[in-house]
């Protein structure tokens, strides 16, 4: 697969590393200016951190893993369904991911989240759905896609209860569960044929 095929992959990723990169070492104040806020999203109008909250990141670990994740899961996804609806996918999820987050901490003006996580989780779980029985190399050692879907979906209920380093965990399980409906509205054979694949 390769850019012509796939440019919404190839692009959201160069934005991704160009701005995440720009904001942990060039420039703070993107990274500030960007974070997703929920006490704050309605009280300053900051209506648009729904959406570049998902273009900044953490720490390199953070951005690595997210980057590589979309890497991927990405370009076989898009592949498979189309430019326009992988970017209507990604940036659904981007958005709608975080909408128990802001619900969650709408009264706590202390709160903010950044990263592409939800986005990034309803590529992969939507990945796997077209091809349940693909290999990723995890570290340089290859297992199921479906079991890496599996495992990340342990660590991120996990992350959710015990971590506190804003990053959106809860964003993880909403955006694999966009994920999965998407599928399941925009083409249901893909999640008959998933079943097949793995218990048939």
């Amino acid at each position: 697969m390769d850019f012509e095929r796939t440019p919404a992959t190839f692009a959201l990723l160069g934005a991704i590393l160009v701005i995440s990169s720009l904001a942990l070492w060039v420039s703070p104040e993107i990274r500030d200016r960007n974070l997703l806020r929920p006490y704050w999203l309605l009280r300053k109008r900051q209506y648009d951190t729904i959406i570049t909250h998902g273009f900044i990141h953490a720490d390199v670990a953070h951005l690595f893993f997210n980057g590589l994740a979309l890497f991927s899961f990405g370009m076989n996804l898009e592949y498979r369904i189309g430019t326009i609806k992988f970017i209507i996918l990604y940036f659904i999820a981007l958005a709608l991911s975080s909408l128990s987050t802001v619900y969650q901490q709408r009264n706590n003006p202390d709160y903010a989240a950044l990263g592409a996580s939800g986005a990034i989780m309803a590529v992969t779980f939507a990945s796997v759905v077209y091809d349940p029985d693909s290999t990723i190399f995890f570290f340089f050692v290859p297992m199921p896609a479906w079991l890496f879907a599996l495992l990340f979906t342990g660590y991120s209920v996990w992350a959710s209860k015990n971590m506190n380093d804003n990053i959106g965990h809860g964003a993880h399980l909403d955006g694999a569960f966009i994920g999965l409906v998407f599928v399941g509205v925009t083409d249901f054979g893909a999640w008959r044929y998933a079943f097949q694949q793995l218990f048939g």
